[in-house]
């Protein structure tokens, strides 16, 4: 095997590493998402309420994000990405302890705080597995033409995006069925011990100090790298607040209120969920790609992100317009949604990994997902309250103006590589 061969054998191996490991932590998230929802729902909690106990968890993944890819440069992606994996078995720890005795309020302080502790793990782990793709990739195709690398970047990045979201999905049903058959608190400690095997296979399997560099040594540093880091954050912000604004509270409690099942709702938005993450893997061969990087991959998420923005606002026009049956017209536009949101999330994923340095490239991807947690936070937190002062109408309408903003930031995304 040649010199250059290894360096090539060694990144593809540890994307391969990174992405399983991703995929454990993930399917375990997805399934905490629907255990927590499901058994206090059965609680009584109200929508609104159950809201407010993601809300933490949301907002701890802003900073979580910005210190993580901080950290990941300073200590070595894979340190940060066992570090994710131990906060989330603490989180699902922490979660096993609530006693139905407890009182309204202590139970639902203590739902927010373990929350919190786990969306601090998710970030953290999503960054640090993100970065773990641009440093992988780097290595495995230092010697290929640029046309070349960044095609695969994009295909690399779109199946990590994609599988994990499927994941995520398939973690909904999971986390369904094991409340089913074990209950909420051994469902936890039985997550908590999955996790635990893939912290080993992470600590054994990958090389310690990878990602290592010089971390930034001031704020300015930190956040202020480049126009298309600093606009696509900007861009994800709103793009991902316009999905949970809706997606969130006011989709369920809207489905729940026209006569659907809980059980019908939660398995709707899984499948949802999934082939949304099909929809993202397969974003290459839907966007035409081009010998830079950024030439034809521009002018798409611009076109993608307005495509999106009709959306919600056709859903709303109907609902204005009374069309009978919004619980069945509804769910066929949040398909064509999906489809369209994962490819400009795709995009997004892959052109934030295409301006970012390599040496630095856990601390961009880091700011870029805090922009991500904090639309993520807008959203859920406008999801209730819109839903509560309007309903799904609102809801709607809340989403477009969001996804317009997003479309226009993106008419001034850069289409040429930042000077290194």
């Amino acid at each position: 095997m040649s010199s250059s061969t290894l360096p090539a054998a060694a990144g593809a191996r540890n994307y391969l590493i990174v992405t399983l490991a991703y995929w454990g932590f993930t399917l375990t998230d997805g399934a905490l998402r629907m255990l927590v929802l499901l058994h206090f729902y059965r609680l009584g909690f109200s929508p609104f309420t159950l809201a407010l106990l993601f809300l933490l968890y949301e907002a701890a993944g802003i900073a979580a994000n910005l210190i993580g890819g901080w950290l990941a440069v300073r200590f070595g992606i894979a340190r940060m990405l066992a570090v994710g994996l131990s906060t989330q078995i603490l989180g699902f720890l922490l979660l096993s302890a609530v006693s139905p005795g407890w009182g309204a309020a202590l139970s639902i302080a203590w739902v927010v705080v373990a929350q919190g502790i786990c969306g601090v793990a998710k970030d953290l782990t999503k960054t640090a597995s993100k970065s773990a793709i641009k440093l992988t990739h780097d290595a495995a195709f230092a010697g290929a033409a640029s046309g070349e690398g960044a095609g695969r970047l994009f295909q690399w990045v779109a199946f990590f995006t994609g599988s994990k979201n499927a994941m995520k999905g398939a973690g909904f049903f999971l986390g369904g069925l094991l409340l089913e058959a074990f209950g909420f608190r051994a469902a936890l400690w039985l997550m908590a011990a999955a996790l635990g095997l893939v912290l080993a296979g992470v600590l054994l399997s990958l090389p310690p100090l990878m990602g290592k560099a010089r971390a930034s040594r001031s704020a300015r540093e930190l956040f202020a790298k480049n126009a298309g880091i600093n606009l696509l954050a900007g861009a994800r912000v709103f793009l991902f607040g316009a999905r949970d604004v809706w997606f969130v509270v006011g989709l369920p409690v809207f489905l729940y209120a026209s006569g659907w099942s809980f059980t019908l709702v939660g398995g709707f938005l899984a499948l949802w969920t999934i082939g949304y993450g099909v929809i993202q893997a397969s974003a290459p061969a839907l966007v035409r790609r081009s010998a830079d990087g950024l030439a034809s991959e521009v002018p798409a998420a611009r076109a993608w992100s307005l495509a999106l923005a009709l959306v919600p606002l056709a859903l709303a026009g109907l609902m204005l317009g009374g069309v009978p049956r919004p619980d069945l017209y509804v769910p066929l536009g949040l398909c064509v949604f999906g489809v369209l949101f994962a490819v400009n999330s795709s995009v997004h994923s892959y052109l934030v990994l295409a301006y970012a340095g390599s040496e630095k490239a856990a601390e961009d991807v880091g700011f870029y997902y805090a922009a991500n947690a904090a639309g993520r936070f807008l959203g859920t937190l406008l999801s209730g309250l819109l839903a509560l002062w309007g309903g799904l109408l609102a809801c709607l309408l809340g989403a477009a103006a969001m996804l317009l903003v997003c479309w226009l930031i993106s008419l001034a995304f850069p289409a040429r590589r930042p000077a290194p």
